[in-house]
């Protein structure tokens, strides 16, 4: 989603203008690496959604964030460069997906293709400017059969790199959690046109299951790593 596993932090630079950051944004992000990034540490966050629908259906509608028709939102907008089109075919282990940004790209290579159960990818390479700030590493799509219905967990593995994690988790964790729901609503409205018979479920756990309609929520989990 945002990273690239190989990607190092940016190299010290003298510090930019205010006139230098307003025309070039990703300054923005040089500029929070420099004074916040410390020490890498892994995250994980999952966001489980309840689709009235098929595996199948499902299956056959799911989509990376830059293959969503329509606007993200507004913090999407305003915190990530805006995507533009993907070119790959993500239906094959070892094929690679290139995801194209307005300034930028990345690079995913699928990893696992279960029909109807899993997609997997890593990020192998990754060109958006907030390098030094989150690496993300990769993403899994986990489908579940509920009955006549359908359990959906996306998960976003990336490096944080800003500290003071209390803070910035949860800033990090209300991004990603926002870029999942555009993701799913956007599966969503391909399934099922003109219908928002999407039941967002509670994430209380690692371990996916069946769940009651209730408020959409994400889980996260960290353990440190070495940079």
């Amino acid at each position: 989603m945002i990273g690239g596993r190989n990607a190092e932090m940016q190299v010290a630079e003298p510090m930019p203008t205010t006139p230098e950051l307003r025309k070039h944004p990703a300054r923005w992000y040089w500029l929070v690496s420099w004074l916040f990034a410390r020490k890498a540490v892994s995250e994980v966050v999952a966001t489980r959604v309840h689709f009235n629908a098929s595996p199948e259906a499902v299956w056959n509608r799911i989509m990376f964030y830059e293959e969503v028709p329509g606007r993200p939102p507004f913090l999407l907008r305003a915190l990530l460069t805006h995507p533009v089109r993907t070119e790959g075919d993500k239906t094959r282990v070892g094929a690679t997906v290139r995801c194209a940004y307005r300034g930028g790209d990345l690079v995913k290579r699928i990893t696992t293709v279960d029909p109807l159960h899993s997609l997997q990818f890593e990020v192998i390479e990754q060109r958006l400017g907030i390098e030094g700030c989150i690496l993300t590493l990769g993403g899994s799509y986990h489908i579940y059969s509920c009955g006549d219905a359908t359990d959906v967990v996306l998960i976003t593995n990336y490096q944080a790199y800003l500290h003071p994690r209390y803070f910035w988790r949860s800033l990090e964790a209300l991004l990603v959690n926002q870029l999942h729901s555009h993701i799913l609503r956007g599966a969503c409205s391909a399934v099922l046109p003109g219908n928002s018979a999407i039941c967002p479920a509670v994430a209380e756990s690692r371990t996916p299951q069946c769940a009651p309609p209730g408020g959409l929520a994400c889980t996260i989990s960290q353990s440190c790593s070495r940079r």
